[in-house]
């Protein structure tokens, strides 16, 4: 994860924002703390440099979490925040934003999903807070997390001005069918409700499960990136040795038989909430063509899913996608994204290793449009 918490660092990105401006391009940072889900939870190595680390919990970690920490599959220091630790925290993200703002990014993203501390809010599976950031017995699900997230509004607003501000908002429709305090399609939609009313300028509707697994990264179990050689040592500092290593790998292919790539799995939910509200609406999830995109912005004259929509893997396959796919209009293969949804760019990261595509066939075909010049786009003064 990028420091956005060092302005230090932060102020030198003011290099990247002015090139994206350059081209005439438009950037947001996306925002996230992890709580129960920060590095040194499954990272072993991670957890003997910082043996002190604790995690800001929302509450008292579940029993699921607690029967993996006795198995020994993570290790929780949980520490639940008190009320003025919330309002802190809450401060922390709006001192994030306006660092950001001012090395000129154009907008805030919150990752209000993938088991982060917000998704963490929202939840009813974590949030059994009795204080005013809990939800109450007659209270709509969420709504403790609904004013977390009000409380996070108000400290960007403070720090970063009026710079857009939007959000994910999960429903928990991925987890465990033995997980029954869980967020449902419509508790996100009255989640997005609220937050428009709040003031947030666009939602990102996700369905997700209350854990950090694989309906994050949806696709084929990534065969390479296990079998690596050069991996080996990295996922063994990780998760605690070679045998637990080989554990969760077994585990991420039971979870990519249950996840297999959908193209845009979160449309239907999208649609519903931009029924409901009155921001723009955000669709992300398993999108690799530009007809898909066209389809989810109503491009056919049904209804649409969604007022923008987002791309993530793919760009890790090909950096300049984007000049690619917004430039050609001629659909077939060629408005096509070269991701393979095979996840072998995501599991190495556990080491440290860069995101990119590690998937040679994928990577030759980028090198083959690359010296065909079809990523060449010219900048805006130039007439384009």
């Amino acid at each position: 994860m990028t420091r956005f918490h060092d302005p230090e660092f932060v102020a030198r990105c003011g290099r990247l924002t002015d090139a994206v401006h350059d081209h005439g391009g438009r950037i947001f940072v996306q925002l996230a703390h992890g709580g129960l889900r920060s590095m040194a939870v499954w990272h072993a190595e991670q957890r003997a440099r910082d043996p002190d680390h604790e995690e800001p919990a929302v509450s008292r970690p579940p029993w699921q979490l607690r029967a993996l920490d006795r198995l020994g599959l993570v290790d929780l220091e949980p520490a639940v925040m008190s009320t003025d630790e919330v309002f802190a925290l809450a401060e922390q993200f709006g001192r994030a934003a306006g660092y950001a703002a001012d090395a000129g990014y154009d907008g805030i993203h919150l990752s209000g999903a993938n088991m982060g501390v917000v998704q963490q809010f929202l939840s009813p599976f974590y949030n059994r807070r009795d204080d005013e950031f809990g939800t109450g017995p007659n209270e709509p699900p969420g709504s403790g997390g609904v004013r977390f997230l009000e409380a996070v509004h108000d400290a960007v607003r403070d720090r970063a001005g009026d710079v857009p501000l939007l959000t994910k908002v999960p429903a928990e429709t991925a987890a465990p069918r033995a997980v029954r305090r869980r967020l449902s399609r419509e508790d996100a939609v009255g989640i997005c409700e609220r937050l428009d009313a709040v003031g947030y300028d666009a939602v990102v509707p996700v369905e997700v499960s209350t854990f950090w697994d694989m309906s994050v990264v949806r696709g084929a179990y990534p065969d390479r990136a296990w079998a690596a050689e050069d991996m080996q040592d990295g996922y063994a500092a990780a998760f605690g040795g070679p045998l637990r290593a080989k554990t969760v790998a077994a585990l991420n292919r039971l979870q990519s038989r249950r996840f297999p790539r959908e193209p845009g799995w979160n449309a239907d939910l999208c649609r519903r909430v931009r029924r409901r509200v009155d921001v723009p609406v955000l669709c992300e999830g398993g999108v690799r063509e530009r007809e898909a995109c066209d389809e989810l912005l109503g491009g056919d004259g049904d209804e649409p899913a969604c007022d923008l929509v987002g791309m993530g893997r793919p760009f890790y396959a090909e950096p300049r996608l984007g000049a690619r796919l917004l430039g050609d209009r001629r659909g077939g293969d060629d408005s096509r994204a070269l991701c393979a949804s095979c996840n072998n760019c995501t599991v190495p990261q556990v080491t440290g290793a860069p995101g990119r595509c590690r998937t040679p066939s994928v990577v030759r075909k980028r090198a083959r449009l690359e010296s065909d010049g079809v990523y060449d786009r010219q900048r805006p003064e130039d007439g384009q």
